[in-house]
Protein backbone atom coordinates (compact mmCIF):
# COMPACT_ATOMS: atom_id res chain seq x y z
CA UNK A 1 0.00 0.00 0.00
CA UNK A 2 1.23 3.50 -0.79
CA UNK A 3 0.15 6.78 0.81
CA UNK A 4 0.84 9.66 -1.54
CA UNK A 5 0.36 13.41 -1.47
CA UNK A 6 0.74 15.41 -4.68
CA UNK A 7 0.14 19.14 -4.76
CA UNK A 8 1.25 22.69 -5.21
CA UNK A 9 0.85 25.77 -3.05
CA UNK A 10 1.66 29.46 -2.75
CA UNK A 11 5.37 28.70 -2.20
CA UNK A 12 5.82 26.48 -5.26
CA UNK A 13 3.46 27.88 -7.88
CA UNK A 14 2.41 31.37 -9.08
CA UNK A 15 -1.22 32.35 -8.82
CA UNK A 16 -1.96 31.81 -12.53
CA UNK A 17 -0.95 28.13 -12.20
CA UNK A 18 -2.85 27.74 -8.92
CA UNK A 19 -5.94 29.15 -10.60
CA UNK A 20 -5.69 26.66 -13.47
CA UNK A 21 -5.61 23.58 -11.23
CA UNK A 22 -8.12 24.83 -8.68
CA UNK A 23 -11.21 22.63 -8.16
CA UNK A 24 -14.41 24.61 -7.75
CA UNK A 25 -17.00 23.22 -5.32
CA UNK A 26 -19.02 22.11 -8.34
CA UNK A 27 -16.03 20.26 -9.85
CA UNK A 28 -14.81 18.58 -6.69
CA UNK A 29 -17.37 15.78 -6.43
CA UNK A 30 -17.01 14.88 -10.10
CA UNK A 31 -13.20 14.97 -9.82
CA UNK A 32 -13.23 12.60 -6.85
CA UNK A 33 -15.47 10.10 -8.65
CA UNK A 34 -13.42 10.41 -11.82
CA UNK A 35 -10.09 9.78 -10.10
CA UNK A 36 -11.27 6.87 -7.94
CA UNK A 37 -12.21 5.04 -11.12
CA UNK A 38 -8.54 4.91 -12.12
CA UNK A 39 -6.89 1.53 -11.74
CA UNK A 40 -4.75 1.18 -8.59
CA UNK A 41 -6.37 4.23 -6.91
CA UNK A 42 -8.05 2.92 -3.73
CA UNK A 43 -8.87 6.18 -1.89
CA UNK A 44 -8.60 9.93 -2.53
CA UNK A 45 -9.31 13.26 -0.83
CA UNK A 46 -8.81 16.57 -2.65
CA UNK A 47 -8.21 19.89 -0.89
CA UNK A 48 -8.39 22.97 -3.11
CA UNK A 49 -8.14 26.58 -1.89
CA UNK A 50 -6.77 29.83 -3.26
CA UNK A 51 -3.36 28.95 -1.79
CA UNK A 52 -3.11 25.23 -2.47
CA UNK A 53 -4.40 22.21 -4.38
CA UNK A 54 -3.45 18.84 -2.91
CA UNK A 55 -4.47 15.26 -3.62
CA UNK A 56 -4.16 12.71 -0.81
CA UNK A 57 -4.22 9.23 -2.30
CA UNK A 58 -4.08 5.63 -1.14
CA UNK A 59 -2.63 3.60 -4.02
CA UNK A 60 -1.94 -0.07 -4.68
CA UNK A 61 1.69 0.81 -5.42
CA UNK A 62 3.83 3.82 -6.34
CA UNK A 63 1.85 5.14 -9.29
CA UNK A 64 2.36 8.86 -8.72
CA UNK A 65 2.71 9.39 -12.47
CA UNK A 66 -0.93 8.30 -12.90
CA UNK A 67 -2.10 11.01 -10.49
CA UNK A 68 0.06 13.71 -12.09
CA UNK A 69 -1.13 12.82 -15.59
CA UNK A 70 -4.74 12.78 -14.38
CA UNK A 71 -4.38 16.25 -12.82
CA UNK A 72 -2.83 17.59 -16.03
CA UNK A 73 -5.55 16.07 -18.19
CA UNK A 74 -8.46 17.04 -15.91
CA UNK A 75 -7.53 20.73 -15.92
CA UNK A 76 -6.14 20.73 -19.46
CA UNK A 77 -2.75 22.00 -18.28
CA UNK A 78 0.24 20.69 -20.26
CA UNK A 79 2.32 18.25 -18.23
CA UNK A 80 5.55 20.18 -18.83
CA UNK A 81 3.88 23.36 -17.54
CA UNK A 82 2.64 21.64 -14.39
CA UNK A 83 5.29 19.21 -13.15
CA UNK A 84 7.86 21.86 -12.21
CA UNK A 85 5.48 23.29 -9.57
CA UNK A 86 4.40 20.02 -7.95
CA UNK A 87 5.66 18.43 -4.74
CA UNK A 88 5.26 14.75 -3.90
CA UNK A 89 5.28 13.15 -0.44
CA UNK A 90 5.19 9.44 0.31
CA UNK A 91 4.31 7.44 3.42
CA UNK A 92 5.67 9.15 6.57
CA UNK A 93 6.29 12.48 4.80
CA UNK A 94 2.71 12.48 3.50
CA UNK A 95 1.38 11.90 7.03
CA UNK A 96 3.56 14.66 8.45
CA UNK A 97 2.58 17.10 5.68
CA UNK A 98 -1.15 16.71 6.30
CA UNK A 99 -0.71 17.22 10.03
CA UNK A 100 1.37 20.38 9.42
CA UNK A 101 -1.28 21.69 7.01
CA UNK A 102 -4.07 21.00 9.51
CA UNK A 103 -2.16 22.87 12.23
CA UNK A 104 -1.56 25.92 9.99
CA UNK A 105 2.21 25.38 9.92
CA UNK A 106 2.26 25.26 6.11
CA UNK A 107 0.07 28.36 5.64
CA UNK A 108 0.98 31.79 4.31
CA UNK A 109 0.01 33.19 7.71
CA UNK A 110 1.60 30.92 10.29
CA UNK A 111 -1.01 29.22 12.45
CA UNK A 112 -4.06 30.57 10.61
CA UNK A 113 -7.19 28.54 11.48
CA UNK A 114 -9.09 28.76 8.17
CA UNK A 115 -7.27 25.81 6.60
CA UNK A 116 -8.60 23.50 9.34
CA UNK A 117 -12.18 24.17 8.26
CA UNK A 118 -11.25 23.83 4.59
CA UNK A 119 -9.64 20.44 5.26
CA UNK A 120 -12.74 19.24 7.14
CA UNK A 121 -14.98 20.31 4.26
CA UNK A 122 -12.79 18.48 1.72
CA UNK A 123 -12.75 15.38 3.94
CA UNK A 124 -16.55 15.34 4.40
CA UNK A 125 -17.10 15.67 0.64
CA UNK A 126 -14.80 12.68 0.07
CA UNK A 127 -16.76 10.72 2.69
CA UNK A 128 -20.03 11.62 0.95
CA UNK A 129 -18.63 10.45 -2.40
CA UNK A 130 -17.22 7.26 -0.81
CA UNK A 131 -13.68 8.01 -1.99
CA UNK A 132 -12.19 8.02 1.53
CA UNK A 133 -11.74 4.60 3.08
CA UNK A 134 -10.11 3.12 6.17
CA UNK A 135 -6.65 4.64 5.69
CA UNK A 136 -7.61 8.22 4.74
CA UNK A 137 -10.46 8.34 7.24
CA UNK A 138 -8.04 7.41 10.01
CA UNK A 139 -5.38 9.83 8.71
CA UNK A 140 -7.69 12.85 8.46
CA UNK A 141 -9.46 12.18 11.76
CA UNK A 142 -6.07 11.77 13.45
CA UNK A 143 -4.82 15.01 11.85
CA UNK A 144 -7.89 16.90 13.10
CA UNK A 145 -7.20 15.63 16.61
CA UNK A 146 -3.57 16.74 16.34
CA UNK A 147 -4.62 20.21 15.14
CA UNK A 148 -6.98 20.59 18.10
CA UNK A 149 -4.21 19.47 20.47
CA UNK A 150 -1.80 22.01 18.99
CA UNK A 151 -4.41 24.78 19.37
CA UNK A 152 -5.00 23.76 22.96
CA UNK A 153 -1.41 23.13 24.06
CA UNK A 154 0.42 25.94 22.22
CA UNK A 155 -0.07 29.64 21.45
CA UNK A 156 -0.04 29.04 17.69
CA UNK A 157 -3.39 30.75 17.12
CA UNK A 158 -3.73 33.03 20.10
CA UNK A 159 -1.77 36.00 18.78
CA UNK A 160 -3.07 37.99 15.78
CA UNK A 161 -0.61 38.42 12.89
CA UNK A 162 -2.67 40.42 10.39
CA UNK A 163 -3.45 44.12 10.66
CA UNK A 164 -7.21 43.56 10.53
CA UNK A 165 -7.14 40.72 13.06
CA UNK A 166 -4.83 42.68 15.38
CA UNK A 167 -7.17 45.67 15.26
CA UNK A 168 -10.19 43.56 16.19
CA UNK A 169 -8.31 41.74 18.93
CA UNK A 170 -7.28 45.09 20.48
CA UNK A 171 -10.91 46.22 20.31
CA UNK A 172 -11.90 43.10 22.24
CA UNK A 173 -9.32 43.89 24.91
CA UNK A 174 -10.84 47.34 25.40
CA UNK A 175 -14.54 46.52 25.15
CA UNK A 176 -14.59 42.84 25.98
CA UNK A 177 -17.82 41.56 24.47
CA UNK A 178 -18.47 43.31 21.12
CA UNK A 179 -22.14 42.34 21.03
CA UNK A 180 -23.16 45.78 22.30
CA UNK A 181 -20.58 47.78 20.24
CA UNK A 182 -20.97 49.80 17.04
CA UNK A 183 -18.10 50.00 14.53
CA UNK A 184 -17.47 52.63 11.87
CA UNK A 185 -15.31 51.31 9.02
CA UNK A 186 -13.90 53.99 6.74
CA UNK A 187 -12.90 52.69 3.34
CA UNK A 188 -13.89 49.49 1.54
CA UNK A 189 -10.61 47.87 0.54
CA UNK A 190 -9.24 44.45 1.43
CA UNK A 191 -8.07 45.36 4.94
CA UNK A 192 -11.41 46.94 5.84
CA UNK A 193 -13.22 43.92 4.43
CA UNK A 194 -11.10 41.62 6.59
CA UNK A 195 -11.76 43.80 9.63
CA UNK A 196 -15.49 43.67 8.88
CA UNK A 197 -15.34 39.89 8.66
CA UNK A 198 -13.47 39.56 11.97
CA UNK A 199 -15.85 41.96 13.71
CA UNK A 200 -18.88 40.11 12.35
CA UNK A 201 -17.45 36.76 13.49
CA UNK A 202 -17.06 38.25 16.98
CA UNK A 203 -20.75 39.18 17.20
CA UNK A 204 -20.47 42.93 16.61
CA UNK A 205 -23.84 44.58 17.27
CA UNK A 206 -23.83 47.16 14.46
CA UNK A 207 -21.59 48.13 11.54
CA UNK A 208 -21.42 51.38 9.56
CA UNK A 209 -19.35 51.44 6.37
CA UNK A 210 -18.24 54.80 4.95
CA UNK A 211 -16.62 55.08 1.54
CA UNK A 212 -16.03 57.64 -1.18
CA UNK A 213 -18.08 55.45 -3.55
CA UNK A 214 -21.27 54.63 -1.72
CA UNK A 215 -22.08 51.68 -3.98
CA UNK A 216 -18.96 49.84 -2.84
CA UNK A 217 -19.85 50.68 0.76
CA UNK A 218 -23.32 49.21 0.21
CA UNK A 219 -21.87 45.96 -1.16
CA UNK A 220 -19.66 45.49 1.87
CA UNK A 221 -22.30 46.61 4.37
CA UNK A 222 -24.90 44.27 2.88
CA UNK A 223 -22.62 41.25 3.35
CA UNK A 224 -22.38 41.92 7.08
CA UNK A 225 -25.82 43.40 7.75
CA UNK A 226 -24.34 46.90 8.03
CA UNK A 227 -25.30 50.42 7.01
CA UNK A 228 -23.58 52.34 4.19
CA UNK A 229 -22.78 56.06 4.13
CA UNK A 230 -20.58 58.44 2.16
CA UNK A 231 -17.44 60.08 3.57
CA UNK A 232 -19.14 63.47 4.12
CA UNK A 233 -21.78 61.73 6.27
CA UNK A 234 -19.17 60.51 8.79
CA UNK A 235 -19.67 63.58 10.99
CA UNK A 236 -23.33 62.67 11.49
CA UNK A 237 -22.56 59.13 12.64
CA UNK A 238 -19.18 59.39 14.39
CA UNK A 239 -20.70 59.72 17.86
CA UNK A 240 -22.41 56.34 17.41
CA UNK A 241 -19.09 54.56 16.90
CA UNK A 242 -17.32 52.74 19.72
CA UNK A 243 -14.80 51.40 17.21
CA UNK A 244 -13.38 53.30 14.24
CA UNK A 245 -11.11 51.58 11.71
CA UNK A 246 -9.95 53.68 8.77
CA UNK A 247 -7.99 52.74 5.63
CA UNK A 248 -8.45 55.07 2.67
CA UNK A 249 -6.23 56.81 0.14
CA UNK A 250 -7.29 60.29 1.27
CA UNK A 251 -4.52 62.90 0.94
CA UNK A 252 -5.85 64.81 3.97
CA UNK A 253 -7.13 63.93 7.44
CA UNK A 254 -10.67 62.61 7.51
CA UNK A 255 -10.91 63.06 11.29
CA UNK A 256 -9.29 65.90 13.22
CA UNK A 257 -8.65 66.39 16.91
CA UNK A 258 -11.29 69.13 17.10
CA UNK A 259 -13.95 66.96 15.52
CA UNK A 260 -13.26 63.96 17.74
CA UNK A 261 -13.11 66.18 20.85
CA UNK A 262 -16.67 67.32 20.16
CA UNK A 263 -17.78 63.73 19.59
CA UNK A 264 -16.32 62.62 22.95
CA UNK A 265 -18.46 65.24 24.69
CA UNK A 266 -21.55 64.01 22.87
CA UNK A 267 -20.68 60.44 23.90
CA UNK A 268 -20.32 61.60 27.54
CA UNK A 269 -16.75 60.33 27.55
CA UNK A 270 -17.57 56.76 26.68
CA UNK A 271 -14.28 55.34 25.26
CA UNK A 272 -13.55 55.21 21.56
CA UNK A 273 -11.10 52.80 20.00
CA UNK A 274 -9.60 54.09 16.75
CA UNK A 275 -7.24 52.37 14.31
CA UNK A 276 -5.66 54.32 11.47
CA UNK A 277 -4.25 51.87 8.95
CA UNK A 278 -3.92 54.43 6.15
CA UNK A 279 -0.65 55.79 4.79
CA UNK A 280 -0.79 58.80 4.68
CA UNK A 281 -2.89 58.82 7.84
CA UNK A 282 -6.65 59.37 7.89
CA UNK A 283 -6.82 60.42 11.54
CA UNK A 284 -4.88 63.36 12.92
CA UNK A 285 -2.24 61.95 15.34
CA UNK A 286 -3.22 64.56 17.95
CA UNK A 287 -6.50 62.66 18.38
CA UNK A 288 -4.51 60.16 20.42
CA UNK A 289 -3.88 62.86 23.05
CA UNK A 290 -7.57 63.06 23.91
CA UNK A 291 -8.87 61.38 27.03
CA UNK A 292 -11.09 58.36 26.43
CA UNK A 293 -9.64 57.82 22.95
CA UNK A 294 -7.37 54.84 22.17
CA UNK A 295 -5.68 55.60 18.84
CA UNK A 296 -3.40 53.09 17.10
CA UNK A 297 -1.48 53.67 13.87
CA UNK A 298 -0.35 51.00 11.42
CA UNK A 299 3.12 51.17 13.00
CA UNK A 300 1.64 50.46 16.43
CA UNK A 301 -0.15 47.44 15.05
CA UNK A 302 2.96 46.20 13.24
CA UNK A 303 4.83 46.17 16.54
CA UNK A 304 2.04 44.03 18.00
CA UNK A 305 2.07 41.78 14.93
CA UNK A 306 5.86 41.24 15.01
CA UNK A 307 5.77 40.34 18.67
CA UNK A 308 2.85 38.01 18.06
CA UNK A 309 4.63 36.45 15.09
CA UNK A 310 7.58 35.62 17.33
CA UNK A 311 5.14 34.03 19.76
CA UNK A 312 3.66 31.94 16.95
CA UNK A 313 7.11 30.88 15.74
CA UNK A 314 7.96 29.65 19.22
CA UNK A 315 4.61 27.85 19.36
CA UNK A 316 5.33 26.31 15.95
CA UNK A 317 8.41 24.59 17.40
CA UNK A 318 6.22 23.08 20.11
CA UNK A 319 3.69 22.06 17.46
CA UNK A 320 6.39 20.26 15.46
CA UNK A 321 7.27 18.20 18.54
CA UNK A 322 3.62 17.22 18.97
CA UNK A 323 3.44 16.28 15.29
CA UNK A 324 6.60 14.13 15.57
CA UNK A 325 4.93 12.08 18.29
CA UNK A 326 1.59 11.82 16.48
CA UNK A 327 3.21 10.78 13.19
CA UNK A 328 4.80 7.84 15.04
CA UNK A 329 1.44 6.92 16.56
CA UNK A 330 -0.28 6.94 13.18
CA UNK A 331 2.48 4.93 11.49
CA UNK A 332 2.31 2.43 14.34
CA UNK A 333 -1.41 1.97 13.70
CA UNK A 334 -0.80 1.70 9.94
CA UNK A 335 1.97 -0.87 10.34
CA UNK A 336 -0.24 -2.92 12.65
CA UNK A 337 -2.72 -3.42 9.79
CA UNK A 338 -0.26 -5.84 8.17
CA UNK A 339 -0.57 -8.21 11.14
CA UNK A 340 -4.34 -8.05 11.56
CA UNK A 341 -5.04 -10.85 9.06
CA UNK A 342 -2.34 -13.07 10.60
CA UNK A 343 -3.63 -12.46 14.13
CA UNK A 344 -7.15 -13.36 12.97
CA UNK A 345 -5.82 -16.62 11.46
CA UNK A 346 -4.01 -17.52 14.70
CA UNK A 347 -7.13 -16.82 16.73
CA UNK A 348 -9.33 -18.83 14.33
CA UNK A 349 -7.01 -21.84 14.60
CA UNK A 350 -7.00 -21.59 18.41
CA UNK A 351 -10.81 -21.32 18.47
CA UNK A 352 -11.15 -24.43 16.28
CA UNK A 353 -8.84 -26.35 18.59
CA UNK A 354 -10.79 -25.17 21.64
CA UNK A 355 -14.13 -26.17 20.15
CA UNK A 356 -12.92 -29.69 19.29
CA UNK A 357 -11.49 -30.24 22.77
CA UNK A 358 -14.58 -28.81 24.52
CA UNK A 359 -16.76 -31.30 22.63
CA UNK A 360 -14.47 -34.16 23.74
CA UNK A 361 -14.52 -32.89 27.34
CA UNK A 362 -18.33 -32.79 27.39
CA UNK A 363 -18.47 -36.37 26.10
CA UNK A 364 -16.09 -37.45 28.86
CA UNK A 365 -18.44 -35.90 31.45
CA UNK A 366 -21.41 -37.65 29.85
CA UNK A 367 -19.50 -40.96 30.08
CA UNK A 368 -19.01 -40.53 33.82
CA UNK A 369 -15.53 -39.07 34.04
CA UNK A 370 -15.05 -36.83 37.09
CA UNK A 371 -14.99 -33.05 36.53
CA UNK A 372 -11.45 -32.86 37.96
CA UNK A 373 -10.22 -35.48 35.51
CA UNK A 374 -11.91 -33.72 32.57
CA UNK A 375 -10.46 -30.33 33.55
CA UNK A 376 -6.95 -31.82 33.77
CA UNK A 377 -7.42 -33.46 30.37
CA UNK A 378 -8.76 -30.27 28.79
CA UNK A 379 -5.96 -28.04 30.15
CA UNK A 380 -3.18 -30.52 29.31
CA UNK A 381 -4.38 -31.29 25.80
CA UNK A 382 -5.21 -27.67 24.93
CA UNK A 383 -1.76 -26.51 26.06
CA UNK A 384 0.05 -29.23 24.09
CA UNK A 385 -2.01 -28.73 20.97
CA UNK A 386 -1.59 -24.93 20.91
CA UNK A 387 2.15 -25.11 21.62
CA UNK A 388 3.00 -27.99 19.29
CA UNK A 389 3.50 -26.04 16.07
CA UNK A 390 5.40 -23.05 17.63
CA UNK A 391 7.73 -25.41 19.51
CA UNK A 392 8.36 -27.59 16.46
CA UNK A 393 9.10 -24.55 14.31
CA UNK A 394 11.39 -23.12 16.98
CA UNK A 395 13.38 -26.38 17.23
CA UNK A 396 13.74 -26.45 13.45
CA UNK A 397 14.85 -22.78 13.42
CA UNK A 398 17.52 -23.56 15.99
CA UNK A 399 18.64 -26.62 13.99
CA UNK A 400 18.89 -24.46 10.84
CA UNK A 401 20.87 -21.76 12.64
CA UNK A 402 18.06 -19.21 12.34
CA UNK A 403 19.13 -17.18 15.37
CA UNK A 404 16.92 -14.30 14.19
CA UNK A 405 13.79 -16.43 14.67
CA UNK A 406 14.99 -17.62 18.06
CA UNK A 407 15.54 -14.01 19.18
CA UNK A 408 12.16 -13.01 17.71
CA UNK A 409 10.42 -15.85 19.59
CA UNK A 410 12.07 -14.79 22.85
CA UNK A 411 10.70 -11.26 22.29
CA UNK A 412 7.30 -12.49 21.07
CA UNK A 413 6.71 -14.64 24.15
CA UNK A 414 8.29 -12.09 26.54
CA UNK A 415 11.00 -14.56 27.62
CA UNK A 416 14.17 -13.64 29.43
CA UNK A 417 16.98 -15.49 31.18
CA UNK A 418 14.91 -15.82 34.36
CA UNK A 419 12.13 -17.56 32.42
CA UNK A 420 14.62 -20.06 31.06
Amino acid sequence: MQLLTIGLNYTTAPIDIRERVNFSPEQLKHALRNLIERELVKEVVIISTCNRTELYCHLENDTSHIIIHWLSHYHNVPLEALEQYLYTYHHEKAVRHLMRVACGLDSMILGEPQIFGQLKTAYHIARQENTAGQLLIKLFEHSFTVAKQVRTDTAIGSSPVSVAFAAVRLAQQIFGDLSSATALLIGAGETIELAARHLHENNLKRMIVANRTVERARQLAKEFAGYAITLPEIAQHLAEADIVISATASPTYLLTQAEVKQVIKIRKHRPMFMVDIAVPRDIEPAVGELEDVYLYSVDDLNEVIQENLRTRQQAALQAEEIIDTQVRHFLGWWNSLDTVEMICSIRDRAQQTRQILVIKAKRMLENGKSPAEVIDYLAHTLTNTLMHIPCAQLRQASYDGRDDLVVAARHLFSLNEEND
